[in-house]
């Protein structure tokens, strides 16, 4: 039996038993010149079509530790995720390949490293070495086998100094994560990529979830092309293998800009209200702090009402745009009016403060925008009800993650 003939027959396999398949993807792909067959271009294989046919219908994980090239590299492609060591090389075409299109004469070790790969967004997990890898791989399918009977839940009461009480001073959202996530059940994926949004797998009191974050830390947590492209296939990926979503929002919505809207960024930021128009898992929000316009609906399933339940800490803030741009626009006259200088900066504070008022989360809930306002200590418990709430609907057969 022949590497495609194979590969065909473990598919089948794993379709029809519905079981992950990790791919380890390391090899230069086909061999020019080959005379095993009678062939004349070798195109006529249905590996490739056979493999991309597990995509949205079971886990699937790829490996890469060494060089990744060609036919290889495609099928690598297909995979959810792909955790890859340091030294790997990922192309879809390795040297002689490059140099026989003319396109120049470079080494191995020059074509799609590493670092590179994990910054553009390829490699979802970068580890030193392949025994890491496997345990990456092993951390990851975990996700997939259902609740865990035994936990450790982290310290409650560190999730109320994970905000400064400073509104503009910037945080890492990352701790959110760690405090609500059971005790080293958290997996970060394509960290490398999109940094103005977290995405992770999880547990909660053992049950899988999938975990969103805006990033503060870039950007001042605002969403920008690679963070929406990312988030968006994250909640594919969540979708497709029924995982729950948690979502931690801190944004002042949307980036905006002439730079901005030249990496397409409308078509780009739609994605996540289009993933999450096909959810079939529940989503659970929480606000941690700021909650403005398109962005946090965005990261709300579409709408604060869209999700199974939308809750904010007490530091919570909203609007339809950021409260500093809100003032300058919308009292312009009032402020012009006001000699320029400390008076008209102590009219912009006192209007700021109204309108930071008027969006607090207390008034949120009051007016049923949101469902409650919850002590931080208490995230978990919150989470954990709405997750024995929440129903995953069965799957159509029919579910796809992007590539991308």
């Amino acid at each position: 039996m022949g590497e495609g003939e194979a590969l065909l027959s473990w598919v089948g396999v794993a379709l029809q038993n519905k079981l992950p398949v990790v791919l380890f993807a390391e090899g230069g792909g086909g061999r020019p010149g080959d005379v095993d067959v009678a062939i004349v271009a070798g195109l006529n294989l249905t590996t490739f079509a056979s493999f991309a046919r597990l995509n949205g219908q079971v886990p699937v994980v790829g490996v890469v530790a060494g060089r990744c090239f060609a036919g290889n590299a495609a099928l690598l492609g297909c995979c959810d995720v792909i955790i890859a060591t340091r030294d790997s090389n990922i192309g879809m075409g390795g040297p002689a390949m490059v140099e026989g299109g003319g396109l120049g004469v470079f080494k191995p070790e020059q074509i799609g490293p590493s670092d590179v790969q994990h910054g553009n967004g390829v490699i979802d997990i970068l580890v030193d070495n392949e025994a890491q890898a496997v345990t990456a791989a092993r951390h990851y399918l975990s996700c997939f086998q259902g609740a865990q009977i035994q936990w450790q839940a982290p310290p409650a009461e560190v999730l109320r100094h994970v905000v400064p009480e400073n509104r503009v001073r910037v945080y890492d959202t990352r701790a959110a994560m760690q405090g609500i996530a059971d005790e080293g059940s958290l997996l970060p994926l394509r960290t490398g990529f999109g940094v103005g949004i977290h995405t992770a797998l999880a547990r909660v009191a053992g049950r899988p979830v999938g975990m969103l974050a805006n990033n503060p830390l870039h950007l001042g947590g605002a969403i920008d092309a690679d963070a929406a492209d990312k988030a968006a296939r994250f909640m594919q990926l969540c979708n497709a293998h029924g995982l729950p979503i948690v979502s931690l929002v801190d944004t002042p919505g949307f980036m905006v800009g002439p730079d901005t809207e030249a990496t397409a960024q409308v078509r780009h930021v739609s994605r996540l209200f289009v993933a999450a128009a096909h959810l079939r898992v529940p989503m659970l929000s929480v606000v941690l702090r700021k909650g403005y316009g398109l962005g946090a609906m965005a990261m709300t399933g579409g709408g604060f009402h869209e999700t199974l339940a939308t809750v904010a800490w007490p530091t919570g803030e909203f609007g339809g745009m950021g409260l500093e741009g809100a003032v300058r626009l919308g009292y312009r006259k009032e402020l012009e009016a006001v000699p320029a200088g400390p008076e008209r900066e102590t009219l912009f504070a006192q209007l700021l403060a109204q309108q930071y008022d008027n969006g607090s989360a207390i008034n949120m809930a009051a007016t049923l925008e949101i469902d409650a306002v919850i002590d931080p200590a208490t995230t978990r418990d919150w989470l954990v009800a709405g997750l024995q709430a929440g129903h995953v609907k069965a799957s159509d057969g029919r579910l796809a993650i992007d590539t991308w």
